[in-house]
């Protein structure tokens, strides 16, 4: 079945239901039991089914079966956010006194979790120099238990190289977590090309309409967790919080996902209601579509910018000159994704004013909306970094980030045109016209 195909119909069936085309919402708190044996049965894993929707719940186990569906994966977790999918799919993998090694261009949130919060729970993160397999492969030793990165980087744009990153990891006996929330299985499945977990922050292009939060972890169900016995005991030795279970006996290939549910969801609980499950649902049935309108504008606003004299540069991975330009055209088939940076003429100055200007396209930290979204990151997403942190994740004072909806284009361009007038004096010369700036703000890149 193909994915717009499964964007639409897997998961359900009316079958046990009222017989309904659209999946049902069980708003929920808690399923009654047959029996006391069938409650015990429930809590001893020994049956499928649902007990407390803090745990599972009948809506949310569509929209975990559909995605995991559309990316290729064996089992998923849905949670209440994308940064707690990424926090709950790390952890699941670590204890104190081991590391992560993940690349350095990264959402500044999820940098904040990993260069500061990680530590005071005993994980270390070591970020790479770069994105590039050979700087993951010099930080890895015997404590790493996962390299992470984002699949397209947010807000720098880079696009890692991921069968690379796999393969380094899987050398190293650890698997490959991927954030793939900016391309979407859509564009990009990181199971095909190696890639052991995927994560998403539902709230953005999959639920594609900036008013529903949540998050979803799919495991591929390749990686041979007891193989690796050594490095990942939480798997396979017994789980003195849950009788004694060992995850890759009782669960076998879908050990990631069990325990993930079974100890971090059951005991942090990081929900996602059923009413988000269901919005997000529907926002997943037509992300096929809009991800073509959001790629094609993409592509019009970025050579707009370029071609203007009042833009000074652009980071956009569809152009050729771009060091990403080789890694679109293997990974997301030539169609650079929908998030773009770029900077004008007059700096952080010129920039604010632009900024204050735009009309149309909105001011707001998220993307991924089918409306058009503009962000300045070093004062926003990335505040708490420093200059240096924000250099090497590809943001500079300059930088604006926008996230180009579904309007027609000729509206798209004529906000830019208006901002670009009220920021930059008319009279500006043309700037680079290799498309990337020249104080190299753009990300350290992958190495050729």
């Amino acid at each position: 079945m193909h994915r717009e195909t499964i964007a639409l119909h897997f998961g359900y069936t009316a079958d046990g239901h009222a017989p309904t085309t659209a999946v049902p919402i069980y708003q929920s708190a808690a399923y009654e039991f047959e029996s006391a044996e069938h409650a015990a049965a429930l809590f001893n894993l020994e049956r499928e089914g649902f007990r407390y929707s803090r745990i599972s719940n009948p809506t949310t186990d569509v929209l975990e079966r559909r995605v995991a569906a559309m990316e290729g994966g064996r089992q998923a977790l849905c949670v209440g956010s994308g940064q707690a999918a990424m926090h709950f799919a790390t952890l699941n993998v670590t204890a104190p006194g081991t590391n992560i090694v993940s690349v350095p261009q990264l959402y500044g949130t999820t940098y904040t979790l990993f260069a500061h919060l990680f530590p005071t729970m005993g994980v270390t993160v070591k970020f790479a120099a770069d994105d590039s397999p050979e700087a993951i492969s010099a930080l890895i030793d015997d404590q790493t238990r996962a390299v992470y990165c984002e699949s397209v980087g947010n807000p720098a744009g880079n696009i890692c190289d991921v069968e690379a990153l796999a393969a380094v990891a899987h050398d190293h006996g650890v698997p490959l977590i991927v954030d793939n929330t900016v391309p979407t299985p859509i564009l990009l499945r990181p199971i095909e090309y190696g890639a052991d977990v995927v994560v998403h922050s539902l709230t953005k292009f999959m639920g594609g309409h900036g008013t529903t939060m949540g998050g979803i972890i799919v495991d591929s169900g390749k990686f041979p967790w007891a193989k690796h016995a050594r490095r990942f005991p939480m798997f396979n030795e017994p789980d003195p919080s849950y009788h004694d279970l060992v995850y890759t006996e009782h669960f076998g290939d879908a050990a990631y996902i069990g325990r993930c549910r079974s100890v971090y969801q059951r005991t942090l609980g990081s929900v996602l209601s059923p009413l988000n499950a269901f919005l997000l649902l529907q926002g997943i049935e037509s992300v096929a579509l809009r991800m073509e309108r959001h790629v094609e504008n993409a592509r019009r606003v970025a050579e707009f910018l370029r071609d203007d004299p009042r833009v000074e540069w652009v980071n956009y991975a569809g152009f050729p000159e771009s060091p990403y330009y080789h890694l679109a055209q293997k990974y997301l088939v030539g169609r650079a994704c929908s998030i773009l940076t770029f900077g004008i003429h007059g700096g952080l100055t010129a920039g604010t004013r632009f900024y204050n200007a735009l009309e149309l396209i909105k001011r707001v930290v998220n993307l991924g909306d089918s409306k058009s979204l503009a962000c300045h990151p070093a004062s926003t997403t990335h505040r708490q970094m420093s200059a240096a942190e924000q250099q090497k994740a590809g943001v500079t004072p300059e930088t604006i980030r926008l996230s180009i909806g579904i309007e027609h284009i000729d509206d798209i361009l004529a906000d830019l045109d208006q901002a670009l007038d009220t920021a930059v004096p008319s009279q500006v010369k043309r700037g680079s016209s290799l498309g990337v700036p020249s104080a190299a703000p753009v990300p350290t890149v992958l190495a050729q």
